[in-house]
């Protein structure tokens, strides 16, 4: 029987990736995306046809159309989550892994300069939606019977310990998730569920060329400098990590937070 995950900001990049990985290891999946624009943020975010294609490609590695399912629905909405934890027990008999990647950017301006709104985008997105997956996503984690091997993984990134310029409101919320997933590691003691953080540095993703774009840079290339890598990551990379921790052999690691910055935070 393959193991369930439910995985949020899944119509494009790092979540997108995710999904695909799983489906091509086996895993049965439910994608989740809000798929619609936030209105408080001046660039435009993943679509239902965007979704449909990732599941559908995912379908195909998966062998299966069957085990993968899409679930349109905001990260940060309670109500949306527990529809979505629903779907993945009612369909594949339940949860074994929730990875939270939704995530959204703003700023480019000091921070007491920042749209309020805007910086409760960014928390929104970026925070409050990783305490509703585990507030929500815990509990059907904890219903698989013992043992269990059950993992809740969230996506930081490098800009939860670097001081990044203009982007005050989401290096605090990055470094929200590394303290939370910190705490969960301690308050799951001894239930076979883990929890852990993937903190990636530059990745070619929409929200890096939204960095790009408030920083007055050309491309998003221009952030390879910052790496020894000399190169931007690619989603796939960071999927990678995504997926063997969500993987049964990883009930060493908890309250961990594993870089896949190319070595941007050495």
């Amino acid at each position: 029987m393959s193991r369930v995950a439910i995985v949020t900001g899944a119509a494009r990049g790092i979540g997108a990736a995710t999904v695909t990985a799983l489906a091509e290891g086996g895993w049965s999946v439910v994608a989740v995306d809000r798929c619609a624009d936030d209105p408080r943020l001046p660039y435009a975010l993943g679509t239902e046809e965007e979704l449909d294609a990732v599941v559908e490609r995912a379908g195909v590695l998966a062998g299966s159309r069957e085990r993968i399912r899409s679930s349109v629905g905001d990260a940060a909405a309670s109500d949306d989550m527990a529809a979505a934890v629903a779907l993945a027990e009612q369909e594949f008999g339940g949860l074994d892994a929730l990875v939270t990647v939704a995530g959204v950017i703003a700023g480019g301006v000091p921070l007491w300069e920042t749209p309020p709104e805007q910086q409760e985008a960014v928390l929104d997105a970026n925070l409050r939606s990783v305490l509703v997956a585990a507030r929500v996503g815990i509990p059907a984690l904890l219903r698989r019977p013992e043992p269990r091997a059950g993992r809740f993984v969230a996506v930081a990134s490098a800009a939860a310990t670097r001081g990044l310029p203009l982007l005050a409101a989401y290096c605090a919320a990055k470094a929200g998730v590394t303290g939370l997933v910190r705490a969960l590691g301690a308050e799951l003691r001894g239930t076979g569920v883990t929890a852990n953080a993937v903190s990636p540095g530059s990745t070619a993703t929409r929200i890096l060329d939204e960095s790009a774009r408030l920083y007055g840079l050309e491309s998003a290339e221009a952030f390879s400098s910052q790496q020894p890598i000399a190169r931007l990551i690619r989603p796939e990379e960071v999927a990678a990590t995504i997926v063997w921790l969500a993987g049964e052999a990883t009930g060493a690691v908890t309250g961990a937070s594993v870089p896949v910055d190319g070595g941007l935070s050495l």
